[in-house]
């Protein structure tokens, strides 16, 4: 293995959803496209190739903020519909066995102790794969859901963020490794001098504990978020054992991000190296240079067709509603947003055209080629950004894509020794620092 080597996710963009319909490729899936089947195709590749975990995205409504109408939504199927990811994550870890199976669970959903048990309880069933991506929501179309609104302000969402994570650890926590004795003879399960009440009385919440169940085999469970705001990156440098991260469109600005997530981790005496960054890219594979590109530029014609569907995410990220503002003239300085600020910060100045036509390289970075020419990219991108990986993002994909991914680019990184080719540990947490 290479000196550096780093970490490859998937993340599951659009979540329990959708996938192949507009796909040459549906298969079965296009009339099935909510059973499981997919996605534990999806899951088996995955393992093949070693990757650390899969990240399933999630949001809890049918966003109406483009146009004021939930039309254009429903109408390329973005966003919505979705299946709740926690349900799928038992179907995906009976068809595996070394995964990491991260889902999606807002702390603006659910409350803290329902959230723990349910963590808790996936990562006992999967024997220590479970991972916690957590998000505060966005959406106001989502908090309405609950009895809000709209939702707190951002910064604000990240103070609630902030306990909720707290009261979640004491939780998962409150048992000792050692409390359970199973001891028949003796008719003693647990020693309850080593099970505590937490106590909880908070700005936000209260909670007595303890949880109902017995800590799990990774006992805290790793946490992964987005942070992009420095709000947000102050809340990930203090809880997130892995950051999904677009990096800002160029290998300085991924650089500089993940040198300000582990400066501030340091600063709250994290060790950095136990943050894993990992960058979003969207590689277009294939046996030719000139057959990749062709796919790209069908993709960008595409995106450029139907630019309602990519206005439409745009509009359900930052509340703001992109049909106002023509196809050719620069969005407006001075747009604000209570959603996703570091998202509408790199698109101020440019024009709706101009970042629907990017919209393809997700990450920025064009990642169009031969397995082995995005392979040796991927390789140059982290010896200068330092680590630690890249999280593979595709909204709309059929297993045609798995596999150019899968058995294409990933072995490619494996024969320059990029990536692991077997999983020495047995527990998400282990295989997220081996290296």
């Amino acid at each position: 293995m290479a000196k550096h080597p780093f970490h490859l996710a998937w993340f599951l963009s659009q979540g329990y959803g959708p996938k192949t319909w507009r796909s040459a490729w549906p298969g079965a899936d296009l009339n099935r496209w909510m059973m499981p089947d997919l996605f534990i195709d999806l899951a088996k590749g995955m393992e093949r190739a070693c990757f650390d975990y899969m990240i399933i995205e999630d949001s809890s409504n049918v966003p109406y903020t483009y146009k004021g109408s939930h039309d254009t939504y429903l109408k390329y199927a973005a966003s919505t519909p979705k299946l709740d990811p926690a349900v799928l994550v038992p179907y995906l870890a009976q068809q595996t066995q070394h995964l990491g199976l991260v889902p999606t669970l807002s702390v603006s959903e659910y409350p803290p102790y329902l959230l723990a048990r349910l963590v808790n309880t996936l990562d006992h069933v999967t024997e220590g794969r479970i991972g916690w991506n957590c998000v505060t929501g966005s959406n106001d179309g989502a908090a309405q859901n609950y009895g809000r609104d709209k939702h707190y302000p951002h910064d604000e969402r990240y103070d609630i963020a902030d306990e909720f994570a707290d009261l979640v650890t004491k939780l998962w926590e409150a048992w000792e490794p050692d409390a359970v004795v199973l001891d028949p003879e003796n008719h003693r399960f647990a020693d309850g001098s080593k099970v505590h009440a937490i106590n909880h009385d908070g700005k936000y919440f209260r909670c007595r504990g303890p949880l109902n169940a017995p800590r799990s085999p990774q006992g805290r469970v790793p946490i992964c978020q987005a942070g992009g705001s420095p709000r947000g990156q102050q809340f990930a440098s203090r809880w997130a054992d892995t950051i999904i991260t677009e990096g800002g469109g160029s290998i300085a600005n991924m650089k500089a991000y993940r040198e300000e997530v582990r400066r501030r981790a340091v600063a709250i005496g994290r060790n950095p190296d136990d943050i894993k960054v990992l960058f979003l890219a969207h590689p277009i594979v294939d046996v030719t240079m000139e057959a990749a590109r062709e796919r790209k530029r069908l993709e960008q014609a595409e995106a450029l067709e139907h630019m309602d569907m990519q206005l439409s995410s745009m509009s359900r990220l930052t509340g703001i509603d992109f049909a106002q503002f023509p196809f050719d003239e620069p969005l407006p300085e001075g747009l604000t947003t209570n959603g996703h600020q570091s998202s509408l910060a790199k698109w101020i100045g440019k024009t709706p055209r101009e970042i629907v036509t990017n919209w393809a390289t997700k990450s920025g970075i064009d990642f169009t080629g031969t397995p082995d020419h995005v392979a040796g990219m991927m390789q140059e991108i982290m010896e200068e950004v330092g680590g630690d990986g890249f999280l593979i993002f595709n909204g709309y994909f059929d297993r045609r894509y798995i596999m150019e991914v899968c058995e294409g680019l990933v072995p490619a990184l494996q024969r320059r020794g990029l990536t692991r080719k077997a999983y020495e540990h047995k527990t998400l947490r282990e295989n997220l620092l081996e290296f």
